[in-house]
């Protein structure tokens, strides 16, 4: 699997209404710079199937403009609502099924890897989170919106952990 290091990483902070997703590339000395960010959504009350489809599309999309060497993905953590886990669950599914098809690998990190590996702090809030993502891209502004920014976060954390 590890061949080589990947060039360009896809990170997914995966969600039935707003899928956060960020791309980051990384040079021959292993620095990691921001390509781009942002969100896929979902209009509530549209069919499940409807929406997963609109997530699949989405992706494959992203997957065939920017051409990721790495797909990182959030792990599912504990959530208290099981309606929403399971939906955050099935989307997490169509994520895994279009990297395995296209034949990328995929890191599964745990939100306190991610946290661990951007701020230090596997306890991060939010805002440290955000603001120490914006530092270590350098960029002028903390994405927007949050779960831009925590793909980005996932992104980087991914690309430490697919080195180790």
């Amino acid at each position: 699997m590890k061949n080589r290091l990947p060039q360009c990483i896809l990170g997914l902070d995966p969600g039935y209404g707003r899928l956060g997703f960020g791309v980051l590339s990384s040079n021959t000395r292993r620095q990691l710079s921001y390509v781009t960010c942002g969100v896929i959504t979902t209009q509530a009350g549209t069919p499940t199937a409807d929406r997963l489809l609109e997530i699949a599309r989405d992706i494959e999309a992203l997957i065939d403009r920017h051409n990721p060497d790495l797909i990182a993905i959030e792990e599912l953590f504990f959530v208290k609502n099981i309606t929403t886990a399971l939906k955050v669950a099935e989307v997490r599914g169509v994520i895994l099924y279009l990297a395995s098809k296209r034949g990328l690998p995929i890191i599964e990190i745990k939100p306190t890897e991610i946290k661990m590996a951007v701020s230090g702090d596997g306890h991060a809030d939010k805002r440290q989170m955000q603001k120490m993502i914006t530092m270590l891209l350098k960029l002028d502004a903390v994405p927007q919106p949050d779960d831009a920014a925590d793909a980005l976060a996932v992104a980087w954390a991914g690309e430490g952990k697919y080195r180790l």
